[in-house]
């Protein structure tokens, strides 16, 4: 523990984090966009490289964020700052934590109006607002409802003022309790979709998708792309699980916390795809409907169905849920930051936090209406939002987390924190120090269009010679002896 360290509210279990986590990381990404990416790229190909990089990239980084966050027990600047203090280094390094509340609050800002989506579908849905004979039907309903300023506005200011008032709420009373009904009611609507995919006519055709590993199917592209969605699912380098990981108990095991968050993460994702296809494909429609597969097919698909309004408004709450528990934990950074620094309280620091919030999302909202002609280098202000998140914020807070652990801190502060076994820690150390980094270096890179990278089938080959030369030079190494004897 250092010496800077507060008194800081906790979870009342470790349950309560691993709800608050997994509802964190169980998003419209994990619903909205897994489902499509895996209709996208080959089923199940792109599911087993996926859960592969689940373990070797998101895992370990999430381990080091929480380590981060527990042993600073503050918002990501203040966590950042007392750890490398701790190590004698240099405070300079918690610029990584203020990038990471910063990140953290542009995600929220567009994430705002795609959750406006979801909550503007479920009214369309209870009030027969989706009626249409075909897809180009569906796809005018889209293109309305974005281009209505007013209709979307509503939406995305109705989702930052329920985040802000689940926040304000505080950390036990706020966010605890309401995750604690919200993510056990998402799975009960998600098995409910599954039993009637179940007797819907597609379930075996969903189920073969999903879990049927054809090699011709992995692609260079569908590898790159489960490589990203494993690192960004997992709400990892936005401030949202370091913060969460500063309210964690003394006593939690970090890694078996992880590991419970990144198997809850994972089973949604896959139920979510039980839940979608089977619909998808008893209706005859493609798997492959890329963005647009939840907003455009199912409610055509829904239609179709017997007590399909049921099931949508039973989807579409989920859907929104899902979006709301993930805008809960990307504020919770800036919030904390605010109650740990400014001497204001909770409820002060997440409305003021909130007006802010509201002004940016409502930019980000007017590109696509009002603001459709404002752009900068090609980009609206909702697309420079995604882009410097994504494609560079994220990458490079975490890579630098996993290589100022791994690196540049002592490594007594994460074996202490970690409280793994000398053989389990060595081999954390080895994932953060190559693997994680190496991995976020492949997204980086190909993200920005730097270099086109193509795996051939002889890949798997390669990377394991790779990782082996690299372990073998790391158990050779004073350090690492030291970490294996304890």
């Amino acid at each position: 523990m250092t010496t800077e360290q507060q008194p800081r509210v906790q979870w009342l279990s470790r349950w309560g984090f691993v709800l608050a986590a997994t509802g964190s990381a169980v998003g419209l990404g994990n619903i909205w966009k897994f489902p499509y990416m895996t209709g996208e790229h080959g089923g199940g190909a792109f599911v087993l490289v996926y859960l592969v990089c689940i373990l070797a990239v998101g895992v370990p980084v999430m381990m080091t964020e929480i380590a981060f966050g527990r042993r600073g027990r503050g918002s990501p600047i203040d966590a950042v700052r007392r750890v490398v203090t701790e190590s004698g280094r240099s405070s300079a390094w918690s610029l990584l934590g203020w990038m990471a509340m910063l990140c953290g609050f542009m995600i929220l800002s567009f994430y705002v109006v795609v959750a406006g989506w979801s909550f503007s579908y479920l009214w369309k849905m209870l009030s027969g607002g989706l009626n249409g004979s075909g897809v180009d039907d569906m796809v005018a309903i889209f293109v309305a409802n974005n281009e209505n300023p007013l209709n979307l506005g509503f939406w995305s200011t109705l989702v930052t003022l329920a985040t802000m008032l689940i926040v304000g709420k505080g950390v036990q009373a706020g966010i605890e309790k309401s995750v604690s009904w919200m993510m056990p009611g998402m799975v009960i609507m998600l098995l409910i979709l599954i039993g009637y995919g179940v007797f819907s006519g597609g379930f075996g055709e969903a189920w073969r998708f999903l879990f049927s590993f054809n090699t011709g199917s992995l692609s260079s592209e569908g590898m790159l792309a489960a490589l990203g969605h494993a690192f960004f699912t997992l709400s990892l380098a936005s401030g949202a699980i370091l913060t969460y990981g500063s309210y964690l108990p003394a006593g939690a095991s970090i890694a078996r916390t992880t590991l419970g968050v990144a198997a809850a993460d994972t089973l949604v994702a896959l139920m979510a795809g039980l839940a979608i296809f089977p619909v998808i494909f008893a209706n005859g429609m493609s798997p492959e409907g890329g963005p647009g597969l939840l907003f455009m097919s199912l409610p055509l698909a829904f239609q179709a169905m017997p007590l399909g309004t049921l099931f949508g408004v039973l989807f579409f709450i989920m859907l929104s849920m899902a979006a709301l528990t993930s805008s809960i934990s990307m504020v919770e950074a800036t919030v904390s930051w605010l109650v740990d620094n400014k001497g204001i309280t909770r409820r002060t620091a997440a409305w003021g936090t909130g007006i802010v919030l509201w002004l940016v999302s409502t930019l980000a909202m007017l590109s696509f209406n009002l603001g459709a002609d404002w752009t900068l280098a090609g980009k609206h202000f909702f697309d420079w939002l995604d882009y410097l998140t994504s494609r560079w914020m994220m990458p490079l807070g975490g890579l630098g987390m996993v290589l100022l652990a791994g690196f540049v801190l002592k490594s007594e502060s994460f074996r202490e924190e970690l409280g793994l076994a000398p053989y389990w820690h060595a081999l954390w150390l080895f994932m953060v120090r190559y693997v994680s980094p190496l991995g976020i270096l492949v997204i980086f890179v190909d993200a920005l269009g730097i270099a086109r990278l193509e795996f051939g089938l002889h890949w798997p080959w390669l990377l394991g010679v790779l990782i082996l030369v690299t372990l073998i030079g790391e158990l050779a190494s004073p350090r690492l002896r030291r970490t294996l004897a304890g």
